[in-house]
């Protein structure tokens, strides 16, 4: 990609997220105190959490790839669900995906 083609794409990518910055601005705050956004508005940040840790945990590159991540994952949520603290889940977790690393290596 060329330097112009390169600050074409930087620039329109500001541009848009400034237009998108003022279309949230611009939205009527009655709209906004509505319940039911209310709510919604509440679980974007755990969804797109989520999203971007099945992405990592269950793909490399463009390919699927099921490996330890997956397993790692697995335990952390169970240990979580089990109101384990947060630096056991951690270590559960790495323990968890290594293992399966090194049986499946």
């Amino acid at each position: 990609m060329s330097d112009g083609a390169l600050w074409t794409v930087v620039l329109a990518g500001a541009l848009g997220c400034y237009l998108l910055k003022l279309a949230g601005l611009s939205v009527p705050a009655a709209w906004v105190q509505h319940p039911l956004v209310t709510r919604v508005v509440e679980f974007v940040p755990a969804a797109l959490l989520a999203a971007l840790v099945a992405v990592q945990a269950a793909t490399s590159g463009r390919d699927l790839v099921l490996d330890g991540r997956l397993v790692g994952l697995a335990v952390a949520a169970l240990a979580l669900a089990l109101r384990a603290p947060f630096i056991v889940v951690i270590l559960l977790a790495g323990a968890a995906g290594a293992l399966v690393h090194v049986l499946t290596g």
